[in-house]
């Protein structure tokens, strides 16, 4: 079932054509809630089928000693296993003893880093966060959810500036930092970014490390999730933010984040974090309060199951050539019902875990709400906003990789199918008009 496409862009239908489109899009509607559909296309997690990449894992590692002797089932080791952390430098552009491994989440990293920042200050810091007046960090949107909500819980405000195609608006930053001790750090997720999938720059990047600052302990939250998450030949470079920060003067501005999570197993991997040499031994003097060491032998097993950076690439392709055709399907789908409407726009990325859909400002709340009606789970809209408030209402980020492919085709035409009904509503005033039964109004939601 597709519905029936308008021959013209919506802006220029005439109203009775308008009238027409909005009663076949709603039978088309009703005809996917009689199907009884349950997809949830809500969060980036991996398929089964990626996961099974990794089952090798279950009968690794062949040894209990590193390379060095030491048994990797005892205490130690803080800064997580070399042989790993070799690897990971490579793919990461950093200097092995710039680069810890830890556990399997580079959130708990993240939080860590901003905790002891809160409690302690940091290297360059003149006193601990906590006894500022303020702190504020800048927010690229659309951005992650989950950045946002660490912030917010920890009581940190959040200011935004305007993701582009090649990276934040740098001179947007510069403005909000240049005078505002308060301003302490930023967020950027610099390669195939969460959810746009835009690439940080090489000059963009400079700019970022460059950049006058009021407060002198600045950071620079660099989360590399998905460097090395290419979906075809076309593989982006992520730029050396630690080496332009260090050419700059500001070796201590960049922490680096990143993880095995959607390389291995998503609950069993191996997380990231890399900075200036002093940076990182300030990271581990506070770890080592409430660490004896991180799971070496995980380290160890993932070590063993890709031997070597180019292991790495290789076991990346594989996942390549399982989600590759999830997103080529979503971008036929919205291409072949919304392309030329005007009524929606999306990116196609080149790697990464997601899709950036803006539709038409003020409906993307309905969207997900008439997807619900027919049993399609879509992340809440402006998820991707601070205090989960898109101002426009306009942004939804579509997550393909875990469903199978047949899933995802189903899902998307059922996006595409509320995108068009929402857009038909609201050009024809559509919250005065009748509503598919069983779907509430927005502004009933209290």
């Amino acid at each position: 079932m597709t519905a029936q496409r308008s021959p013209r862009p919506l802006p220029d239908l005439a109203p009775d054509e308008l009238d027409d489109l909005l009663t076949s899009t709603r039978e088309d509607y009703e005809a996917l809630r009689a199907k009884g559909l349950a997809l949830d296309v809500t969060r980036g997690k991996p398929s089964a089928a990626q996961l099974d990449l990794s089952d090798a894992l279950l009968r690794l590692p062949t040894t209990t000693t590193d390379r060095s002797g030491t048994d990797v089932r005892n205490y130690g080791g803080l800064a997580g296993l070399v042989e790993i952390r070799e690897i990971f430098a490579e793919l990461l552009g950093v200097d092995v003893p710039q680069l810890v491994a830890g556990g399997s989440s580079s959130l708990t990293l993240m939080r860590e880093c901003l905790v002891d920042l809160l409690l302690f200050g940091g290297v360059d810091s003149p006193r601990p966060w906590k006894d500022e007046e303020s702190i504020t960090f800048v927010c690229p949107v659309p951005g992650y959810d989950r950045h946002f909500a660490l912030l917010e819980e920890l009581g940190i405000s959040m200011v935004t500036v305007p993701m582009r195609e090649d990276g934040p608006d740098a001179a947007a930053v510069a403005a909000l930092v240049a005078d505002d001790p308060g301003v302490k750090g930023m967020w950027l997720v610099p390669t195939y970014a969460n959810p746009t999938g835009a690439v940080c720059s090489q000059e963009v990047a400079a700019e970022l490390a460059a950049m006058p600052t009021a407060a002198p302990d600045f950071k620079i939250f660099w989360d590399n999730a998905y460097a090395v998450h290419h979906l075809g030949p076309d593989e982006a470079k992520s730029a050396d933010l630690l080496g332009l920060a260090a050419a700059s003067g500001h070796p201590h501005r960049p922490v680096m984040f990143a993880s095995t999570s959607k390389i291995t197993y998503a609950g069993a991997g191996v997380a990231f974090l890399a900075s200036s040499t002093e940076q990182v031994a300030w990271y581990l003097q506070h770890l080592g309060k409430g660490s004896i060491g991180p799971d070496k032998v995980n380290h160890l097993r993932h070590a063993e199951l890709f031997g070597d950076a180019e292991g790495v690439r290789a076991h990346m392709r594989e996942h390549a050539a399982i989600i590759a055709p999830k997103f080529a399907e979503v971008e036929r789908v919205l291409g072949e019902r919304l392309g030329g409407l005007g009524i929606a726009r999306w990116n196609s990325p080149t790697g990464g875990y997601f899709v950036s859909l803006d539709v038409v400002p003020g409906t993307a709340s309905r969207v997900v709400e008439l997807a619900k009606g027919v049993g399609v789970a879509l992340t809440p809209a402006g998820a991707s906003f601070p205090y989960g408030r898109d101002p426009q209402d306009e942004n939804i980020r579509l997550a393909p990789t875990m469903p199978p492919l047949d899933e995802v085709r189903e899902a998307m035409e059922v996006v595409a199918t509320c995108v068009l009904l929402a857009a038909v509503e609201h050009a024809t005033a559509g919250s005065g008009r009748d509503r598919p039964s069983g779907v509430s109004d927005p502004g009933d939601q209290g």
